[in-house]
């Protein structure tokens, strides 16, 4: 196993759980850390440095919920929950706590590999500068000339259009709930307007979809949020 593989940190109580996800990661060739406390897992986190987070909600001393808004006051560690927990509310909070994704067991292990390459290709553009041309499939936005792009033909969006989509490239493959956007998007005061989004993502799939009834990468996930899917490694 390389010395330099991506090292993740599993914060998870359930041994079979455990077992899979241990499985999974080293055969993929990533590092791994355990913990099976929330406290364990936080004092693993600040000595280890991880490069990802998979975080289990339902731990024995501290909620999942707490870990999170704990590693987001010094750490900015991609987190991916997976939880039991299927309940909209449930994710809603995980996300707005600092969660960067959410899987819902049981998970398939090529969902976790692709969620995981996601994080990290997130974090890499974070860590450098935003790349200047941002490129999905037959979309390419040009961020510095404010210029969108389907299959090489010009496609012309509304000042709140193109703002909603570089929000979404902002953070690319990650969950964004509907106070999020809202609120990067059109304000504080207007967290509470579901309504604003949805007329505005049926336009944007109308102008970048190629079938918006069926989308490619601009995701709804119902109750939540949305995602704008984008794997690297396809």
């Amino acid at each position: 196993m390389s010395e330099d593989k991506e090292l993740i940190l599993l914060i998870e109580d359930e041994p079979q759980m455990s077992r899979f996800l241990r499985i999974t990661l080293q055969g993929h060739g990533y590092r791994l850390v355990e913990a099976g406390t929330g406290q364990e897992g936080l004092m693993q986190a600040a000595s280890r440095n991880p490069d990802v987070v998979l975080l289990d909600l339902g731990l024995p001393d501290l909620d999942g919920l707490e870990v999170t808004r704990r590693l987001r006051e010094w750490a900015q560690t991609p987190i991916i929950v997976i939880s039991a927990r299927e309940q909209e509310q449930d994710k809603v909070k995980a996300l707005d706590a600092g969660a960067d994704d959410y899987l819902t067991k049981p998970f398939s292990a090529g969902e976790l590999m692709a969620r995981i390459r996601v994080a990290l290709r997130h974090m890499a553009r974070q860590a450098g500068k935003q790349e200047p041309v941002f490129i999905l499939q037959n979309l390419r936005v040009d961020l510095a000339q404010r210029q969108v792009f389907i299959d090489e033909k010009e496609v012309h969006l509304t000042p709140i259009e193109y703002k909603l989509l570089t929000v979404l490239i902002r953070h690319a493959g990650k969950v964004i709930t509907h106070n999020q956007l809202l609120k990067e998007v059109w304000g504080p005061a207007h967290v509470n307007e579901v309504q604003y989004l949805r007329v505005y993502m049926t336009q944007l799939r109308h102008k970048l979809e190629v079938d918006p009834t069926r989308p490619r990468f601009l995701m709804n996930e119902p109750g939540i949020g949305y995602r704008l899917k984008f794997d690297p490694e396809g």
